[in-house]
């Protein structure tokens, strides 16, 4: 990852924040912007994409609006931490659309999940259907969000 931040300037820098803030600009519009004509910004479009560096493109959804108001933090520990237990949760995890995200953690627990439901009756199907029959989980321990004071996307290149 250090590789490619070296490898980046200062238009690969602006590329990506521009994209960043608005991913449907033009091409010839995001040239005009980072001051580069459209053909170079072409270029180094497709090394971001092909270094990986840009993962895709995608439309930023709003769950308040789509019913998804409920979020849920959820400690999970784990009966084990062997690589062969933790890589049957992360498979498992990764097929359950209602965990948004999930973390191994540092710490007195071993994963930290996001899950957004519609509400608590919901969650609590989720967490009794689903989260707690992963496989190597022992316990899991729920925070309840009340409100997203800062929710953002990564806009600024390091």
């Amino acid at each position: 990852m250090q590789d490619e931040l070296a490898e980046m300037d200062r238009f690969d820098r602006a590329i990506l924040r521009e994209l960043a803030g608005e991913a449907r600009i033009s091409v010839t519009e995001l040239a005009r912007r980072v001051g580069l004509s459209k053909s170079p910004v072409q270029a180094r479009l497709k090394k971001l994409e092909d270094s990986g560096v840009i993962k895709g493109y995608r439309a930023l959804l709003d769950p308040i609006r789509l019913g998804l108001a409920h979020v849920a933090f959820v400690e999970v520990k784990m009966v084990d931490t062997r690589e062969p237990t933790l890589a049957k949760f992360n498979a498992a995890v990764a097929k359950i659309p209602e965990i948004e995200q999930a973390h191994l953690i540092a710490g007195n627990f071993d994963y930290l999940l996001k899950v957004r439901t519609a509400d608590m009756p919901s969650y609590r199907m989720v967490l009794a259907e689903k989260v707690s029959t992963l496989p190597g989980v022992a316990a899991t321990s729920t925070f309840v969000a009340m409100e997203a004071i800062k929710d953002d996307a990564v806009t600024e290149v390091g």
